[in-house]
């Protein structure tokens, strides 16, 4: 019941607008070395009978559908990144999967994030870095698995994740074995370059949260690819600029997908919206890598 609770409330997780930052670390545009590897992972699924939440416009009042709640593994000569992990692994140990409180949502976890990694030989304290697109509970809902990474996070999404509005509406608990460790925030509003060498880099796209971020890996067979969270959470979400009620911006968050359909062009990147199923499927299936 405690579960239901806290997963019921993050759903509609809303915080204040980003505050004004200075830059840091440029991504360097170097060569993708020929081992860089992105594993997309299901982290389970989510059905719902109304999307109307997803689309501040009321378009998407009554319609329902399907989606994918994936995690990335990028491995790199330099280390393992983990990017989002998914929903709580406790949801694969509920009968009928998990149904919040007052949400029109079912979820469902067919196989634990632990035991996918498992299978590529990883545990949970291999993982050498972590990062996350936001806080959401669907993005973070495993990250106190992962508490011996290192953690790199937006500056103003660990103070939202931190907050005391956070705190009053029980949303902590899925990440709470963050909250002691010294994370490497990203300060400036240049990309962070996560290995140095341009090949994997953190982009910032404020507005669903105040710190949400997206990912642009360079792969030296498959090209560039762009991983972009909850920026486009429907398939119909990018052509129709539809901004979902809860989210902490809506100026930011227009301003963000037109700053990252230019980094998009720019890269000549193929676009991931991260919790549609035809983009999911697309990729090759775990445990094959993308190269």
């Amino acid at each position: 019941m405690k579960a239901l609770r806290l997963l019921s409330a993050c759903l509609t997780l809303t915080a204040c607008a980003t505050s004004n930052k200075t830059s840091t670390v440029d991504a360097p545009g170097a060569a993708a070395p020929s081992s860089v590897k992105l594993y997309a992972i299901d982290c389970g699924h989510v059905q719902a009978t109304d999307f109307g939440s997803m689309a501040d416009d009321g378009s998407m009042s009554g319609v329902g559908g399907e989606g994918i709640n994936p995690c990335y593994l990028i491995r790199h000569p330099k280390g393992d990144l983990l990017w989002d992990t998914g929903f709580s692994e406790s949801i694969a140990d509920m009968p009928g999967g998990l149904r919040p409180q007052g949400a029109p949502m079912r979820f469902e976890v067919p196989k634990k994030l632990t035991t996918q990694l498992g299978e590529l030989g990883l545990v949970p304290a291999d993982i050498d870095y972590l990062s996350f697109s936001h806080m959401h509970f669907d993005h973070a809902g495993n990250a106190n698995l992962f508490a011996s990474a290192k953690w790199i996070v937006d500056a103003d999404e660990y103070a939202a994740a931190f907050s005391e509005t956070a705190r009053r509406r029980g949303e902590i608990p899925h990440y709470s074995a963050l909250e002691h460790v010294k994370p490497m925030l990203i300060e400036g509003d240049g990309a962070h370059d996560v290995f140095g060498d341009g090949t994997v880099t953190i982009h910032q796209a404020p507005g669903h949260t105040p710190g949400h971020t997206v990912l642009l890996l360079k792969t030296a067979k498959s090209g560039a690819v762009l991983l972009t969270g909850d920026l486009w959470p429907l398939r119909e979400s990018r052509e129709r600029k539809l901004v979902p009620i809860y989210n902490s911006d809506r100026e930011q968050t227009i301003a963000s997908m037109i700053r990252v359909e230019a980094l998009a062009k720019d890269s000549n990147a193929r676009v991931i919206r991260q919790h549609v199923l035809e983009d999911f499927a697309a990729l090759p299936a775990f445990p094959a890598p993308l190269e």
